[in-house]
């Protein structure tokens, strides 16, 4: 047999919850502080730059790996630039300040 229901709809349910975390003190789940976005948003800028240089680093010994041939050819002065292009991010968030008052 089910619980009988506390609260006739979601709304009146949601409501109750929010009273219950204003009387708390506590903020609701989702609603972070400036200071922990900040914190999060390092992180994972962090990350992206590892993954960048880690893409940055596959890249060029597949580089390398290739003859002179390909090297030199259309597809290899591609891969070149392609390969610039993602050394080049990982630079740009390396010097992205993490958070606004820092620059």
């Amino acid at each position: 047999m089910p619980a009988p229901r506390k609260y006739a709809s979601s709304a009146e349910r949601q409501a109750a919850y929010r009273s219950r975390c204003e009387t708390r003190g506590k903020a609701l789940p989702g609603a972070a502080s400036t200071g922990s976005v900040y914190r999060r948003w390092e992180a994972m800028r962090k990350q992206a730059v590892g993954l960048l240089e880690q893409v940055a680093g596959e890249m060029e010994t597949y580089y390398a790996q290739r003859s002179e041939a390909w090297q030199d050819s259309q597809r290899g002065e591609a891969f070149t630039e392609m390969m610039e292009s993602v050394a080049d991010a990982a630079e740009v968030l390396k010097e992205t300040p993490s958070n606004p008052s820092d620059s």
